[in-house]
């Protein structure tokens, strides 16, 4: 099971460094829930696009009862490149999502300042160096060194598809400290990212584990 299922899925409800876990997308619907799920959709793959270099952690949407206001928090590790030279960036990244919405969207930029603690961010560099050419053990020995230097429990990473660019495609995985998938005290971050190389789609996968909640039994 502790392989099948997504850590943060198998957590929602569960309670997460003291605070209760958010959603990514925070409204109600008692009748337009495909339309506004699809307007989450765009919203994502819109920013996603238009910002591949801005080191894109986290988006959460916030959508007000009367459906007449989004409030979109980009979390990002490069908010310099979000926000733009007096923030001419967002301003135009607004006005992009009202075109897209027709509602009034409201863009707020978070940052992280941690970027080698948040899974996500770890397995888009690894990709990233992978399809620079660069040796996929050496990235994944890198990040997971830097993860554990920066205060992590347990970090594991695992890279699968034609790695090396030999012909049979395989599964290769490394791992430090502890990562319990099944306690659900554990506060693990996970993050996937697909590396588009010359030989193929290599799959990045990254767990990290951020301790066990003080009010937790192994706490």
């Amino acid at each position: 099971m502790g392989q099948k299922i997504h850590p943060e899925g198998f957590r929602l409800g569960v309670r997460r460094r003291g605070e209760k876990l958010d959603f990514k997308s925070n409204w109600y619907s008692d009748r337009d829930f495909a339309e506004l799920l699809g307007e989450d959709l765009k919203i994502r793959d819109h920013i996603t696009r238009k910002l591949t270099r801005a080191g894109i952690a986290d988006i959460q949407i916030r959508k007000a009862a009367e459906q007449g206001e989004i409030a979109v928090d980009i979390y990002t590790a490069r908010p310099g490149i979000v926000i733009g030279k007096g923030g001419s960036e967002v301003d135009a990244l607004r006005a992009e999502l009202e075109r897209l919405t027709s509602k009034r969207v409201q863009v707020n930029v978070r940052e992280v300042s941690r970027p080698e603690l948040n899974a996500y961010l770890v397995a888009e560099s690894i990709a990233e160096q992978l399809e620079g050419r660069a040796s996929f053990r050496r990235a994944m020995k890198r990040a997971l060194t830097s993860a554990m230097r920066s205060g992590a429990e347990g970090v594991r990473i695992q890279c699968a598809g034609r790695l090396g660019g030999i012909e049979m495609s395989r599964q290769e995985t490394i791992s430090e400290g502890r990562v319990p998938l099944h306690t659900l005290d554990a506060d693990i971050d996970y993050g996937f990212k697909e590396a588009r190389t010359k030989m193929g789609q290599i799959g990045v996968k990254v767990w990290i584990n951020h301790g066990i909640h003080e009010d937790g039994g192994e706490g």
